[in-house]
């Protein structure tokens, strides 16, 4: 039997360092684990209100004078779920350009001796499935007078003389797939049901023709894309079937290029994320490229030296996954990004010229950023290294003189979010058809997505820009074929068919 002297109470004790490392372990998962938690259950939504608005600025003026409490009024009224009294329906009114097709209705038992005195006219949105029929052109042969030969009508250009496809066929497989997101599969189901067969070979074959009939087209806008001396630039991946390995697939990426001066967009495949991708394409650039914080952007070696700016959206991110780690100072970080995107809230509003934008920035934001700067530089010291809020506060510090650079010109834009918005149908598609058959028909996606895109951002309505190229194209000219491109198509005043 042991005496109660003999007994001694055992400690575990450990030293503050492995205290901290077991801390910055902690935090670590459960930042880890937050943002699981988020990408499962969570919205994707990043908006952020802020629990104390400060003043607004004024636009290009003075600064408001609103007081503490007008402050919190308009906090509560962002905040604050509206009841709305209930609107009363209202007919839309039907757009003017829509064509009418007239159907008279005479009343019934009419006599000879009734005088019309007015009409009611009510218009009814209607709508005519787009349906399959063949062109067939007729060109009758005529025998000239003594025996002088044979004469017959010219032939229109075909965009494949050596396939029974026209151009309008083209462009609906064409903008079907790469606007609306049908794989061939679901086209060759619909063209079923109107009583036309179409193998996936032939539907194929369509689409590799015609992508080439348009390849000197996409040389040509990548040729006018790398003259403008603004870029910007992001990527993403794609699922590409490897034929070297039967069933499995290779992630390969769509590099996309957007001028916003301009108003065009360029998508690159290559089958890696490597340097080499942009580096090819921008060798020879000259001008001011904006991009999130991926190095590859920051290690090119270029014949001309860029200029880098980066995303402002990116390292705001940052801060929004970092509110379960830290919330006080990720939401003083969230207040400093509402303040800037309100500022350029208020430059959207309002036609400014770049000197103007320039000047305004530099009397509103660049305060605001010197003020975050300083901030940011004093927490750093403070936090454990492996912290989301830690994370936020180093990728902001690390590419602070590239994020601060918007200031320096108006045209300038204070993230990628563009850029982004233009990568969306990408995924839209990556849903519906999973994967590209091969290297070769990812890189002739990446045209069709340069082309499409560049419509929408300059409001050209895509089939009928496509239709009127595969019409064109094969007569015009090598050295105008600029004319061809979206955003001149509509200032021509092409013939739209």
């Amino acid at each position: 039997m042991k005496n109660a002297s003999d007994t001694t109470e055992e400690t575990a004790y450990i030293s503050k360092k492995e205290y901290d490392d077991l801390l910055d372990k902690y935090r670590d998962v459960a930042g880890q684990l937050a943002e699981l938690k988020r990408l499962i259950f969570g919205s994707k939504s990043e908006r952020f209100v802020s629990t104390a608005l400060l003043g607004q600025l004024g636009l290009f003026g003075e600064a408001s004078q609103e007081s503490s409490s007008s402050a919190e009024k308009q906090v509560l009224r962002q905040t604050k779920v509206k009841i709305k009294p209930k609107k009363v329906a209202k007919r839309a009114i039907l757009p003017a350009h829509l064509p009418r097709v007239e159907e008279i209705i005479e009343p019934k038992n009419l006599t000879q001796d009734s005088v019309k005195i007015g009409e009611e006219v009510t218009e009814i949105l209607e709508y005519n499935p787009a349906k399959l029929f063949v062109r067939r052109i007729v060109r009758p042969k005529y025998a000239l007078k003594d025996y002088a030969g044979v004469i017959i009508g010219e032939l229109p250009s075909l965009p494949l003389p050596k396939s029974n496809a026209g151009a309008g066929l083209l462009a609906h497989i064409l903008v079907s797939k790469f606007v609306d997101h049908l794989p061939f599969y679901r086209q060759r189901q619909i063209f079923k049901r109107q009583q036309y067969q179409v193998s996936d070979a032939t539907l194929s074959g369509w689409f590799n023709a015609a992508t080439s009939l348009l390849e000197p087209l996409y040389d040509v806008l990548t040729k006018e894309l790398l003259q403008s001396n603004y870029l910007q630039v992001d990527e993403s991946p794609i699922g590409v079937q490897d034929s070297y390995k039967t069933g499995s697939l290779h992630t390969g990426y769509h590099w996309v290029y957007h001028a916003p001066v301009e108003g065009l967009v360029l998508f690159k495949y290559d089958a890696t994320r490597s340097i080499k991708a942009p580096q090819t394409i921008l060798k020879n650039y000259k001008g001011t490229l904006q991009s999130d914080g991926y190095k590859v952007y920051q290690n090119l070696a270029t014949a001309q030296q860029l200029k880098l700016l980066s995303c402002m959206a990116h390292a705001r991110r940052y801060f929004e996954k970092a509110l379960d780690n830290d919330h006080s100072r990720a939401s003083y970080a969230m207040e400093q990004f509402q303040k800037l995107y309100g500022l350029e809230a208020n430059i959207r509003e309002h036609n400014a010229t770049s000197k103007v934008i320039k000047r305004y920035r530099n009397r509103y934001a660049k305060p605001i950023l010197d003020t975050f700067y300083d901030w940011l530089v004093q927490q750093r010291s403070q936090l454990l290294p492996k912290s989301s809020i830690a994370k936020a506060v180093g990728y902001t510090l690390r590419l602070w003189k590239y994020l601060i650079g918007y200031l320096e010109d108006g045209k300038y834009l204070i993230d990628n979010n563009k850029i982004e918005n233009t990568i969306r149908p990408l995924a839209l598609g990556r849903k519906n058809y999973l994967f590209a058959g091969s290297h070769k028909a990812a890189q002739k996606a990446a045209m069709m997505y340069s082309f499409f895109a560049t419509c929408k951002i300059n409001n050209v309505e895509p089939f009928a820009w496509l239709h009127d190229i595969f019409k064109k194209i094969p007569e015009h000219k090598a050295n105008k074929l600029h004319e061809l491109l979206p955003q001149n198509w509509k200032n021509n005043s092409i013939e739209n068919c």
